[in-house]
């Protein structure tokens, strides 16, 4: 029996595919042609997509060409993880928080690289990952803030975020190195494991 409604797998990997069509789009064009020298609109016709689609996925074309997208962390991993569970161990706590930004935002490595060279080139670029990056870390911050007054770690905030940030990274580079073959919070094991086997070398 068929639908009209694809499935919501499907849409996700739809929503995907456009935003990353996108993100290359406005990469080749700005790295061809420079910020100022590209349009929304031009974006989007080499995306094969319409204007009204492209701000459907970002605010702007600075965003686009830094692939940047909004963290919307799933309220349920959220309050899980400022009570102080969902485990009661900072690590393990840490992990299911970091699936879950995963989860929000995956990244492609590929395009993320290729938006670092063009900032060096385009310094509103730099700007406008800069007040991105804040936020995120803010957000951050807030989370470790609320979650010491429900389970109190000797373990200062900046070093949980730069622990957070490794645990991002490197799984979006295992999920790189598999062909992107499922989600990016697929590989966070693996990435953990990692770090695990460093911290007992």
């Amino acid at each position: 029996m068929s639908t009209s409604t694809p499935p919501s797998n499907a849409r996700e990997r739809q929503k995907r595919e456009r935003r990353l069509a996108l993100i290359e789009a406005a990469q080749r064009l700005v790295g061809e042609r420079g910020l100022d020298d590209v349009t929304v609109e031009e974006i989007s016709s080499a995306a094969g997509l319409s204007t009204r689609t492209f701000f459907n996925y970002f605010d702007s074309k600075d965003d686009a060409v830094l692939g940047i997208q909004e963290v919307d962390l799933d309220a349920e991993v959220r309050a899980q993880f400022v009570s102080g569970g969902p485990s009661g161990r900072l690590m393990t706590d840490l992990e299911a928080l970091v699936a879950g930004f995963l989860g929000s935002a995956a990244p492609n490595i590929e395009q993320g690289e290729r938006a670092m060279r063009l900032m060096m080139s385009e310094p509103r670029l730099v700007q406008r990952h800069i007040a991105w990056h804040q936020r995120v870390v803010g957000e951050l911050e807030q989370l470790l803030a609320e979650r010491r007054e429900a389970r109190p770690s000797p373990v200062d905030d900046d070093t949980i975020g730069m622990v957070a940030g490794l645990l991002l990274r490197a799984s979006a580079l295992a999920w790189a190195r598999s062909g992107y073959e499922g989600d990016a919070a697929a590989h966070l094991p693996e990435a953990v494991a990692q770090l695990r086997l460093l911290l007992d070398d």
